[in-house]
């Protein structure tokens, strides 16, 4: 990718050091940045490829390896039970220690405006994307694809930043009524949300490699809406 940095790099955690994949423009105007977070098969070609579509638009986008704790595996999609055993084995507090530690890498970076962040993730990586900006006040909008909920809802009334929150109406892992206690939780605790729901659209809509599940149109329709907020709320 010319006159792009394409890299991974790695980073200290807490008591981890967590690898990650980074891309974006080059040169020495700072950018905006999104953190775009792993479906439960690890950091695969699939996330690498969303990012480099948001690098594309203008954004740096680092995506970290949330297995970085467990070896950091990658799981081919035709192995479901090794990567929701994988998911099953990764604590939400480590998670999101190694998210955190994320943020603060970006913050070093001279290419990434420390002011602007974003996060966005998929399935494990929505549950991630709906709870980091409720442990760190450093992310300024959040597009979350068909994550879990959290129930109780408590942790939503520290949401720091506006969401997207994107949904498959045919989902078999995410309710109705976990979508709509969310709703429900963002009208209780005046934030600013907005849930789009796909009619006839399954979990995992968005991922192309996914033939079994993969909607063309749905998943246009999302990525337009996800870029459109994320200028909205960070610029490009």
């Amino acid at each position: 990718m010319a006159d792009f940095k394409d890299v991974m790099v790695q980073f200290p955690g807490d008591g981890v050091t967590v690898r990650a994949y980074l891309v974006g423009p080059q040169g020495k105007a700072k950018r905006p940045a999104i953190i775009v977070i792993q479906e439960w098969w690890g950091l695969n070609d699939h996330i690498k490829d969303i990012a480099r579509r948001y690098a594309q638009e203008g954004y740096i986008a680092i995506v970290p390896d949330l297995y970085s704790r467990l070896g950091n595996k990658v799981v081919p999609n035709s192995n479901p039970d090794e990567a929701g055993r994988l998911m099953g084995a990764l604590k939400l507090e480590d998670g999101l220690k190694d998210l955190q530690a994320t943020v603060a890498y970006l913050q070093t970076l001279p290419e990434a405006d420390a002011a602007r962040i974003g996060v966005t993730g998929f399935c494990m990586g929505g549950t991630y994307a709906l709870m980091l900006p409720c442990v760190s006040r450093a992310i300024k909008a959040a597009a979350p694809f068909y994550g879990q909920v959290p129930n109780p809802d408590a942790p939503i009334k520290d949401l720091a930043c506006p969401v997207l929150y994107i949904y498959g109406e045919d989902d078999g892992w995410i309710t109705k009524a976990d979508v709509q206690r969310l709703a429900s939780a963002l009208k209780k605790y005046g934030k600013q949300g907005e849930i789009k729901t796909y009619p006839g659209a399954p979990h995992a809509f968005f991922n192309d490699t996914r033939k079994d599940v993969y909607k063309q149109a749905e998943a246009r329709d999302a990525w337009t809406r996800a870029l459109a907020f994320f200028k909205q709320h960070l610029g490009a």
